[in-house]
């Protein structure tokens, strides 16, 4: 190769990087910030704790699922209402609260747990107190 080709290959290059800087990447974050990556669900998220029908049933799905897959060899208390209930949006809800566990050869004690739980049937909500109709993706502050 020859001094030539060389000042043309970095010229390329460096044609190929300002193009990308003021071309490309402008309009992919054109296309990002549009609507059309928008899911509109009708579940709308909200950093603020809330108390509405479906954080309550999302609140209970969860304690029926600690009560039958987590402990179920142990007496439990859960609270009257969550600590904290929030919608993440897409039918998506993290429940903070605490329960009272009572093992059978053991003093109780209190713990604090967080569950992040999706409602499945989206817009349908005729059904929201059947337990198959939710799923959920994690449980934590919980051990045996």
């Amino acid at each position: 190769m020859n001094k030539k080709q060389i000042l043309f290959i970095i010229i390329g290059i460096i044609a190929l990087l300002v193009f990308q800087v003021k071309v490309v990447m402008p309009l992919v974050y054109d296309i990002a910030a549009s609507d059309l990556f928008l899911e509109d669900t009708g579940s709308e998220k909200n950093r603020m704790s809330t108390d509405t029908e479906m954080t309550n049933r999302a609140f209970e799905q969860c304690n029926i699922y600690i009560a039958n897959e987590t402990f179920p060899e142990h007496t439990l208390t859960f609270a009257e209402r969550p600590i904290g209930a929030f919608a993440l949006g897409n039918y998506e809800y993290i429940i903070n609260s605490e329960l009272e566990i009572l093992p059978a050869n053991d003093a109780a004690y209190t713990q604090k747990y967080a569950c992040k739980i999706k409602y499945l049937n989206k817009d349908d909500t005729s059904d929201i107190s059947n337990p198959d109709n939710w799923s959920i993706s994690g449980i934590s502050g919980l051990s045996n």
